[in-house]
């Protein structure tokens, strides 16, 4: 019903923002990817996204029309509501929930606070044909590519390396060198670590 909300940023917090359109102020709930996607200013303009319940009707905001995408075909799983998407979109970026989703990355899904496996298995089970479908995204390729990585920070993880300092590393070696092998990434790996 409401697809975005542009006016005056009366009130700007990690989790909500106040939009002044018109004398009315409109409270909208954002993630921390949006939050950190807000310019300095007075103007601002968020696509949003009305949710209406029993008991109250809430407004989310986003940066982009992608996040909200993601953001509505997250809130489609069984079991993962509103904050629930809201807090994955504060942990992953848009893209790489969209990805995870794509390469079926249950570690990555359970990275995020209050995602258990379960959770995480069936985020992946119901949205990686959709996700697949809309972005049109090689699922073949990047399964090899996306193993050999997990396998590479699996190891990396177990020789006491921190995860988000091993998955950058990781991530360079993988985009500089596509084929390369789960040997490979550990030997590059171990020399910028």
């Amino acid at each position: 019903m409401i697809t975005h909300i542009q006016g005056k940023l009366v009130e700007k917090n990690l989790t909500d923002v106040v939009i002044d359109c018109n004398g009315v102020g409109y409270l909208i709930n954002i993630s921390l990817n949006t939050y950190s996607q807000i310019p300095d200013g007075d103007f601002l303009k968020l696509y949003t996204y009305l949710q209406v319940k029993e008991d109250s009707h809430s407004l989310f905001g986003f940066s982009s029309k992608a996040e909200r995408e993601i953001f509505k075909l997250l809130i489609s799983v069984s079991g993962v509501g509103a904050s629930t998407a809201r807090t994955m979109l504060s942990s992953l970026t848009p893209k790489q929930v969209r990805e995870g989703i794509a390469h079926g990355d249950v570690a990555l899904m359970q990275s995020v606070k209050g995602i258990g496996a379960k959770t995480a298995a069936r985020v992946i089970l119901d949205l990686k044909d959709k996700v697949l479908k809309i972005y049109d995204i090689d699922d073949v390729s990047t399964i090899k590519n996306n193993t050999n990585k997990d396998e590479a920070l699996s190891a990396l993880e177990v020789l006491g390396f921190a995860r988000k300092q091993a998955e950058r590393v990781v991530e360079k070696i993988v985009n500089h060198q596509p084929d390369a092998n789960v040997e490979v990434i550990i030997k590059e790996a171990l020399k910028n670590l």
